[in-house]
């Protein structure tokens, strides 16, 4: 990876210590998107649910079917099809309440632009290849939009959590707030139709989105104060 590439990349362990939460925990549908993830979630919803099945089953038998109804092996079958489904349904209710709309948001957003990083890296490496021939300029436009971007994902990344821990401190820091997106909107690459002009073209579409979001959250400061 080239020298300005490196430490732009925002990694696992800085979204945790700006969020101050493990990012796997925090449910994103947008995860489910991804064929891999969602068959793994599923399985794993689906081992978990075959884990407590038993359990529960042997609580409604004891508790509730031998006492009133007695023993029924209808019943018995009939409630080892239900509590699974029953189980899967509870768990993605839960999931779906506990996820959180702006941070959810802003790790989407941090995932599109490692991929754009990532697909850089990718274009230098076939540059040196002699596979591709690239402007310089458009890839330090790229480069600059990116820096900036970085910049306003940390400080959205940082508001989301004032707010979210501390509900009226935020007031007091609305420096968190300013987004980078009037200086990203100026910047140009000489071929829009190129490689690089369809990375900046995904950068400057995160960077709107990042700044919605933080004129959101000041807005729901406003509300609050």
């Amino acid at each position: 990876m080239q020298p300005d590439l490196q430490g732009l990349e925002i990694s696992i362990g800085e979204l945790r210590h700006l969020s101050g939460v493990e990012p796997t925990d925090v449910f994103r549908l947008t995860i489910l998107k991804n064929p891999k993830a969602r068959w793994s979630f599923f399985f794993q919803e689906f081992i978990l649910s075959l884990a407590l099945t038993p359990v529960i089953v042997g609580l409604l038998h004891v508790f509730i079917i031998l006492p009133f109804i007695g023993a029924s092996l209808g019943i018995t079958s009939a409630i080892l099809i239900l509590v699974p489904i029953a189980i899967i349904s509870c768990r993605w209710f839960g999931l779906q309440r506990k996820k959180q709309g702006t941070l959810g948001y802003l790790l989407d957003e941090v995932e599109r632009y490692n991929a754009v990083i990532k697909a850089i890296d990718i274009n230098d490496q076939l540059e040196a290849a002699g596979t591709i021939q690239i402007s310089l300029s458009d890839r330090q436009n790229v480069i600059q939009a990116l820096t900036l971007i970085r910049q306003d994902l940390l400080k959205a990344l940082r508001a989301e959590r004032i707010l979210r821990e501390n509900q009226s401190f935020i007031s007091s820091n609305s420096e968190l707030l300013i987004s980078n997106l009037r200086t990203l909107q100026a910047l140009q690459v000489d071929d829009q139709a190129s490689e690089y002009g369809h990375l900046l073209n995904e950068a400057l579409q995160i960077a709107t989105g990042v700044s919605e979001e933080m004129r959101k959250l000041h807005n729901n400061r406003a509300n609050l104060s």
